[in-house]
């Protein structure tokens, strides 16, 4: 499931404070200490638009085999072999 704050701050952009962190014991407040009233199948449905940045970032190679197929390969082969396969499994949206 998608961060629920980040989904409610999404779709309720009235909510400052968000408190707890299940369905069940969350609760969002607006700027005058009102209860917001969540909209639950929409915070459930809601997609992170950057969840494709998430999902590069943790099958990027590190930076030292990064930096070391450059060194010994050059930057293309990097780029095709390294970086492009990883971008197009998870392009943007």
């Amino acid at each position: 499931m998608a961060d629920l704050h980040k989904a409610i701050r999404a779709i309720h952009s009235n909510a400052v404070t968000i408190n707890g962190y299940t369905k069940d014991d969350i609760v969002a407040v607006d700027s005058n200490g009102n209860n917001v009233t969540i909209d639950w199948t929409q915070v459930e449905a809601w997609t992170d638009p950057n969840e494709y940045q998430y999902k590069r970032a943790a099958e990027y190679p590190s930076v030292k085999d990064q930096l070391d197929k450059i060194y010994n390969d050059g930057v293309d082969k990097w780029k095709e072999e390294m970086i492009k396969p990883i971008k197009d499994k998870y392009p943007k949206p």
